[in-house]
């Protein structure tokens, strides 16, 4: 019994240190990382984590714009290969959208149209339509416009020759560790963390910028900033205003935030909604701007993003991944878990899958295997409709 006690009496101290040493050295984030993830039962993000972060309430449309539905709605079934690939990864939501009408839609392990799920690194392509948005307004000058201009800490230096189009297309030369495993990374701490302006301020641009291609998370959290700063909104507000009401969305979305305190967004991650409104942008990109009647965006704007910006980064524009995939140029908002939102406009065809994992790597690929799958199914379905 007094080894029991001296047991646990010792485990107990060693927590206790462990937990103010975590705090001591800033580390304090890897409790809530234990909390959320662990303590759920799972090893790392997932898809409904965003019940565990504060979040800032993107409104649904007062107009609501349904979807119509294809004359030949869900008429084919799935494939094989579809239907294989969709349980071993956990796929929660798959459409085919041809003609701006919903041709094919199921849903999976009580998931279904309005449910809200995490869409991860997808936001990064919300933000540069943002972007986009607040040039054709005005308030930003143009993809050239230094980010000293708005937050005066990257206006010395290297970080001077830094613009807002740099950090769209991910070129920053910022010394952001885009590390996903390691609990003590930046990315991790602004996952976690409560304070992620204070995180973004301390960063360096150690490398000449617009040079090449480096994925960094860091780059639309600056870049969030920036516009923040040159609108006067959050970037809820100003998603809400311009995209998420005149794009008729049917359900309200969160935007997770650091911490209610600080209430800052975070812009490289983190919008939950539903796949048939994240469908609405995949239309956005297709139609060049346009939705429905309204161009939101100017159509040059669209067409830049969608264009390789650099060698080494082939398969990235602005904020957006490219790929020509069956020699169609396809443009592609993407998440770490599989998140993907597939416009092809050539053929006027969206595809979006939400789910739990994403399919095996792919040596010298921009893409991992389930996305040439979920494409070249859905191009099999429709196959199957005409014969």
């Amino acid at each position: 019994m007094k080894f029991l006690k001296k047991t646990i009496l010792s485990i107990s101290l060693f927590l206790l240190c462990t937990i103010a040493l975590l705090y001591l050295f800033g580390y304090g984030y890897v409790l809530k990382g234990i909390e959320v993830v662990y303590f759920t039962g799972h090893t790392s993000a997932y898809i409904d984590d965003y019940s565990h972060f504060d979040n800032r309430v993107i409104t649904k449309s007062e107009n609501p714009i349904p979807w119509q539905l294809h004359q030949e709605y869900n008429s084919i079934a799935a494939t094989d290969r579809l239907k294989t690939i969709n349980k071993e990864l956990g796929t929660i939501a798959y459409l085919i959208i041809k003609n701006d009408s919903i041709w094919y839609e199921t849903y999976a392990d009580g998931y279904g149209k309005t449910s809200k799920t995490n869409s991860f690194s997808m936001a990064k392509s919300l933000v540069t339509l943002m972007l986009g948005k607040a040039i054709m307004n005005g308030e930003i000058k143009g993809l050239q416009q230094p980010v000293g201009d708005f937050i005066p800490e990257f206006s010395t230096g290297l970080a001077s020759q830094l613009t807002v189009g740099d950090l769209s297309s991910m070129a920053s030369g910022l010394n952001w560790d885009e590390s996903y495993k390691s609990p003590f990374s930046v990315t991790a701490r602004a996952y976690l963390g409560t304070d992620l302006r204070k995180i973004m301020l301390g960063l360096e641009v150690v490398n000449k910028p617009g040079q090449e291609f480096e994925y960094l998370s860091g780059n639309t959290q600056l870049l969030g900033m920036v516009i923040e700063k040159a609108t006067g909104k959050t970037l809820t507000a100003y998603m809400t205003q311009h995209f998420w009401r005149p794009m008729g969305m049917e359900e309200d979305a969160l935007w997770q935030l650091d911490s209610e305190e600080s209430g800052l967004e975070k812009a490289y991650c983190c919008v939950s909604s539903n796949a048939r409104d994240f469908a609405r942008f995949g239309s956005l990109l297709n139609h060049k701007g346009a939705f429905g009647k309204s161009q939101l965006l100017p159509r040059s704007f669209v067409e830049k993003i969608t264009k390789a910006k650099y060698d080494n980064g082939e398969m990235y524009g602005y904020g957006v991944w490219l790929s020509n995939y069956l020699g169609k140029e396809i443009s592609v908002m993407r998440g770490i878990l599989g998140q993907y939102v597939i416009s092809i406009p050539e053929d006027n065809l969206i595809i979006v899958r939400l789910g739990h994992k994403l399919g095996e790597y792919l040596p010298g690929e921009s893409f991992r295997e389930d996305f040439y799958v979920y494409i070249d199914e859905a191009y099999e379905m429709l196959a199957q409709q005409n014969k």
